[in-house]
């Protein structure tokens, strides 16, 4: 619990202070990086504040001059803040338009070209399909949870569609990553943190002429995500 609180306070304390600088200079100069690299740098340093340390394995195969779609799997809600820091240049999210609607959050949110989805609506769900190809363009990386919802028991749960259609629509290279380790230290459902090691794997990344099918790279990427988890996580 401890942990726990540590980081949210330290998260609730810098992110307003940080806005009051970042914010105005954003707006001024139209130059996001900065915000961004903030951003980052809290996130980053509030999970080592609760004591999580990360293994990352092979990020350094990508070509750092393209532009990928990662798709993880997600167990906690600590997911986000330790995966997104660690890809290499901007990388946008597809998230509930619900956070959107919150002060200061969702102001950074929209600077920062974060994608809001409406998961109940089908039709809501195109736009934001479109929203984060217009987003790609710009060179930005797409990072996204592919199985929707996080996994109460750590085992992948039925992936979403809509990521597959985006990486249709723009021809980049998939990249599936498996995050392991997280179920253990902040499972869903429980507020309280456990300190401990969470191993992030970024696989070999699937090229746009191996897509085959929608359906034959969703069963890919769930087959490389599936992959590298423990034993006892697998189907």
């Amino acid at each position: 619990m401890i942990r726990t609180i540590i980081m949210l306070s330290f998260w609730a304390i810098t992110t307003p202070l940080c806005a009051l600088i970042f914010f105005p200079w954003t707006l001024i100069t139209g130059d996001v990086r900065p915000l961004y690299r903030v951003g980052i740098w809290i996130a980053r340093t509030g999970v080592r504040l609760a004591g999580i340390r990360v293994q990352m394995v092979g990020l350094e195969q990508l070509d750092p001059a393209r532009t990928y779609v990662f798709m993880s799997n997600h167990a906690s809600n600590i997911d986000p803040p330790l995966l997104i820091p660690r890809i290499s240049g901007r990388t946008s999210v597809m998230v509930k338009q619900e956070l959107f609607k919150i002060p200061i959050l969702g102001k950074a949110m929209r600077m920062g070209s974060l994608v809001p989805v409406d998961r109940g609506n089908r039709d809501a769900g195109i736009a934001a399909v479109r929203a984060a190809a217009e987003v790609m363009q710009q060179g930005i990386h797409m990072t996204i949870f592919v199985e929707g919802h996080r996994s109460y028991d750590g085992k992948l749960l039925p992936f979403k569609k809509g990521p597959f259609y985006l990486a249709e629509e723009c021809k980049a290279p998939v990249v599936p990553v498996t995050i392991s380790g997280t179920h253990s230290v902040m499972p869903k459902g429980r507020f309280a943190m456990r300190s401990g090691v969470v191993t992030i794997i970024v696989h070999q990344a699937i090229e746009p002429g191996d897509f085959g099918t929608r359906d034959e790279l969703m069963e890919k990427v769930r087959a490389t995500i599936e992959s590298g988890l423990p034993e006892e996580y697998r189907s």
